[in-house]
């Protein structure tokens, strides 16, 4: 078994990719001259299969050091953060997540799917928690292969004294390298705790248990991977998030009128997640903007900003705008169903269908 709790490691590639190799036990592989391991994770299903895991760093808290202000910014290589494990390490870029774009979204995913492409057995993500939901989503939607990829990160710095990075880290591997995680797509693991992509979003802006929204598929304990319940994928087909239809969130508030829909319209949206109030409900006036937009071909998902409960029309407001042609997002919140929305037009696939399905 690969065991990620202790590795040293012996060398470094240039070019921002590092190999970390550990000299391998004759239980984890055959061949003590390759730097592909077999990884046996106690309690999982499946025989186990060579191969190495790859972790691709984004930047994110992760990767942060707190400089003399107080402030945390991402400065930390990816040879550092998985000094001692045997993995393959690629360095794709160094960003606080509250600056990705879906252009970096494609740069990510090309990284990954070339890994697996290459042979790798799972893939990890380190990544921001303030977007990591929105990238697992576009990934999920985008990726149908076998091999796990997995996102984490963390909420505190890694000079701090009780970082969570590295745990989150080697329980990520943990996951990417188990065979019970293979055919489950896309997963966050954090704090022990390992979601879908779908319907995840982040929960708390300082707590170490970050994220939510959906109850976990399985947790990582004794470094081991145990699978609960499977993964939905909710995969559309390969495209670019770059030339993707733009899609835009518009909070709904009161009093806030229909100007801020008809600004997002004016700007090219050629969709709309409104952020409803309760289940689904908007004033007067964004009632009005959604009934002059959907029928000239815009479309409107109606998400919510409470955190939890479905969204459903059962009031007036929101069955004005379903009537109207907009579509409610039972389950997604608005930064998910925005990516939801981007890929279903991207695509080409029905929204209120896609919507329907998988929101």
């Amino acid at each position: 078994m690969t065991n990620f709790a202790a590795r040293r490691s012996r060398s470094r590639l240039a070019m921002g990719t590092v190999l970390l190799a550990a000299a391998l036990t004759a239980a984890c592989s055959t061949n003590t001259t390759s730097t592909d391991t077999t990884t046996n994770t106690p309690g999982a299903k499946g025989d186990s299969a060579p191969g190495r895991v790859v972790v691709i760093t984004t930047g994110g808290t992760i990767a942060t050091s707190t400089d003399a202000n107080g402030v945390r910014r991402p400065t930390v290589s990816g040879a550092d953060l998985a000094a001692g494990l045997d993995v393959q390490v690629m360095d794709v870029m160094k960003k606080d997540s509250s600056q990705l774009t879906p252009a970096d979204w494609d740069v990510i995913g090309a990284a990954a799917k070339k890994a697996v492409a290459d042979g790798a057995s799972g893939v990890v993500i380190t990544h921001g928690t303030d977007t990591m939901e929105d990238t697992a989503m576009w990934l999920d939607v985008t990726y149908n292969g076998p091999a796990p990829i997995v996102l984490t990160g963390a909420q505190r710095s890694s000079d701090a004294p009780d970082a969570d990075g590295p745990t989150n880290l080697r329980d990520a591997l943990t996951v990417a390298s188990s065979p019970a995680a293979r055919d489950q797509g896309v997963m966050i693991m954090f704090a022990g705790d390992v979601f879908q992509a779908l319907g995840t979003h982040k929960v708390n802006t300082q707590d170490i248990h970050a994220f939510g929204g959906t109850p976990p598929i399985g947790s990582v304990a004794d470094n081991t991977f145990t699978l609960d319940h499977p993964a939905q994928r909710p995969f559309l087909g390969e495209v670019p998030a770059v030339s993707a239809p733009r899609v835009n969130v518009v909070a709904a508030y009161p009093g806030d009128g229909a100007g801020p829909v008809d600004a997002a319209v004016a700007a090219g949206a050629r969709g709309i997640i409104l952020e409803a109030l309760g289940s689904g409900n908007a004033g007067d006036g964004v009632v009005d903007a959604v009934r002059r937009h959907a029928p000239a071909g815009v479309a409107f998902g109606i998400s919510s900003r409470v955190p939890t409960g479905e969204v459903v029309a059962e009031y007036g407001p929101g069955d004005d705008m379903v009537k109207a042609g907009a579509v409610m997002v039972p389950h997604l919140r608005p930064s998910q169903a925005r990516v939801l929305m981007m890929a279903a037009l991207a695509t080409g696939k029905p929204v209120v269908d896609t919507m329907k399905r998988w929101g």
